[in-house]
């Protein structure tokens, strides 16, 4: 049985693609390893199906973060057989690519987004630097690798001149349980749902100002990231605590819970950076699994996906007004919702992780028939 490691920088517990790519590659034949890291705020693995390891590291953010985990990735690869090093985007690359060119092993490249386009380093042009110079050294060099839309596929393969594969964060296609998840402050209005990180760009603060405009409804938050502080404070400072709920972090088998219980679900992300211009986020196919109508961004891919399966609407310009007036029309339109729900059906039967893992199998399948 051929051995994969699997290595990423987050606490691997809430990265639900991890989770889907380690269980589809064990379910085919392999024998998965997952390494990350732990934090102050990771939840508990003590159910985790697989056998992992999260390094604990002085550092939890910055140039040192990835400087100590890279050298601590690099050693425990080197110290441990495996046949197959699976990296998770740029920032788990050096180590890996340093230890596949020791070892002669294959590395897999699986880039969940357009890296050294992300809102945090548009305006840090040194880090980017560093970023951009890793990206250019080893990329061109990565004989299997594989993203997450077919716009960043295309930037990259035009970049470097590789076969940067499409496997996109699609659910499996499980029904929604009928448990729910108490969501405390609900009183019968309708769920306005955010669920993802609280980052920069992801169009929250707009949300949350939209708010003001919106009766009978609440804006449920659920996830954690370094907005949350400057997000809650704006509900505060507007006076909408008692109308915009954070929930925090939750199991990837709890939020399914969550999720189907949302009357419209927002994927906001601002054209800020190639990285958001081409996202196909997770939470437009959880929602649309979860059978809630969508609203998004007019990104390239989303609207794409939200157009072509007729599941939502797509925003045609920016300003908390005219986000509110969409949620309230949207929310209103009960001969919409009718068919949106019947579309969503059909999408969730269309683009689910059963179809998209073939792509995943027919990949590693041939690496597997390779001799080191």
């Amino acid at each position: 049985m051929k051995k994969i490691i699997i290595s990423v920088t987050n606490d691997i517990i809430t990265d639900q693609r991890v989770f889907r790519i380690a269980n589809s590659l064990s379910n085919n034949g392999f024998e998965v390893f997952v390494v990350g890291r732990k934090t102050r705020n990771s939840l508990s693995m003590e159910n985790f199906p697989f056998k992992f390891m999260r390094f604990r590291l002085i550092f939890e953010r910055g140039p040192f973060f990835y400087a100590c985990f890279n050298l601590r990735l690099f050693l425990y690869l080197l110290n441990h057989k495996t046949d197959i090093l699976l990296s998770n985007d740029l920032d788990t690359l050096p180590a890996n690519f340093i230890v596949s060119r020791l070892k002669r092993i294959p590395l897999v490249y699986d880039s969940h987004e357009y890296f050294t386009e992300v809102p945090e380093l548009i305006n840090r042009g040194g880090t980017k630097k560093i970023w951009l110079l890793i990206e250019n050294y080893i990329l061109p060099k990565i004989n299997y690798a594989y993203t997450v839309s077919q716009s960043i596929s295309d930037v990259y393969s035009e970049k470097y001149n590789i076969d940067m594969q499409v496997i996109r964060n699609l659910p499996l296609s499980v029904v929604p349980t009928k448990k729910e998840i108490n969501i405390p402050g609900l009183n019968g209005e309708k769920i306005v749902l955010y669920q993802g990180a609280l980052n920069p760009g992801r169009g929250i603060e707009t949300a949350i100002e939209a708010m003001r405009y919106i009766p009978n409804a609440k804006l449920v938050i659920v996830g954690e990231g370094p907005e949350r502080n400057r997000l809650e404070k704006l509900s505060y400072r507007l006076k909408l605590t008692d109308k915009v709920l954070f929930m925090g972090r939750y199991l990837p088998s709890e939020l399914k819970t969550i999720t189907s219980q949302a009357d419209v679900g927002i994927s906001l992300e601002e054209n800020i950076g190639l990285s958001y211009k081409y996202a196909l986020p997770n939470k437009l196919f959880d929602y649309i699994h979860a059978n809630v109508p969508v609203l998004v961004s007019p990104l390239i891919e989303m609207k794409k996906i939200v157009e072509e399966y007729g599941i939502g609407q797509v925003l045609e310009k920016d300003g908390p007004e005219y986000l509110a007036q969409k949620i309230k029309d949207m929310l209103a339109d009960r001969e919409k919702i009718l068919k949106w729900k019947k579309n969503l059906l059909k999408a969730s039967k269309e683009l689910c992780w059963e179809n998209e893992e073939q792509a995943l199998f027919k990949l590693f399948n041939q690496i597997k028939n390779i001799k080191n």
